[in-house]
């Protein structure tokens, strides 16, 4: 026996049912994504302006070393974002590591961008002015932790395909901080490194200034 053929009102009420329940499924993680995210940049903001400070409030200790920033160089400012980044992201691979395959992926994505901003914005409006304006450079952070939580909060909410495996991924975040922490006591002598205000390079020239300042 044939089955009675369904009406067009029967059929869009029907799909419209099916497309509002798939919605009710995919914008409450896409909320829950942006208010982690939200959440990542205000808390990578107020971690890294403690860090900004906790090289000397520690006394110049070698272990605030490894995650702060032990003088005015552009590198040196770059571990400002990174470290919060990176806490931030195994806070919230707790949470959202199991819902999004590439989240690893994708948070190597951000950092990298993150890291990347602030030299690249730096010498670039320096060029451009031929001068530095204090304010502004304290306005790069912001504006480099912004932007990388932005793209994440795309990345997430997109269709991202990710060519590393997540181990690959979270590889490459942990090597960064091999990186800095070589650099920080064993840099380079160029003015990426260099200290734009003493002059100085990485933590052993911090801590010989600031052994051999007199006493007032």
């Amino acid at each position: 026996m044939s089955q009675p053929s369904r009406s067009c009102h029967d059929i869009c009420a029907h799909e419209y049912t099916c497309t509002y329940q798939a919605n009710l499924e995919v914008f409450p993680l896409n909320r829950s994504v942006t208010y982690w995210q939200v959440a990542g940049f205000l808390f990578t903001s107020t971690l890294g302006t403690f860090l900004h400070f906790l090289f000397d409030l520690s006394g110049q200790s070698i272990i605030a070393a490894l995650f702060s920033a032990v003088n005015e160089s552009i590198w040196e400012h770059m571990k400002l974002i990174y470290y919060p980044m990176v806490l931030f992201a195994f806070i919230e691979s707790r949470f959202l590591g199991q819902k999004y395959k590439h989240f690893w992926c994708v948070k190597m994505v951000g950092i990298l961008l993150g890291l990347l901003l602030i030299p690249v914005i730096y010498y670039t409006y320096t060029g451009i002015l031929g001068t530095s304006a204090d304010w502004f450079n304290i306005a790069i952070f912001f504006i480099a932790a912004g932007a990388a939580f932005w793209i994440e909060t795309l990345l997430f909410q997109g269709e991202y395909t990710c060519r590393f495996q997540s181990w690959m991924a979270l590889l490459l975040i942990c090597l960064i901080s091999g990186i800095f922490t070589v650099f920080t006591f064993l840099p380079p002598h160029v003015p990426f490194f260099q200290d734009p205000i003493t002059g100085n390079y990485g933590f052993q020239d911090t801590r010989m200034v600031h052994y051999h300042d007199p006493v007032v």
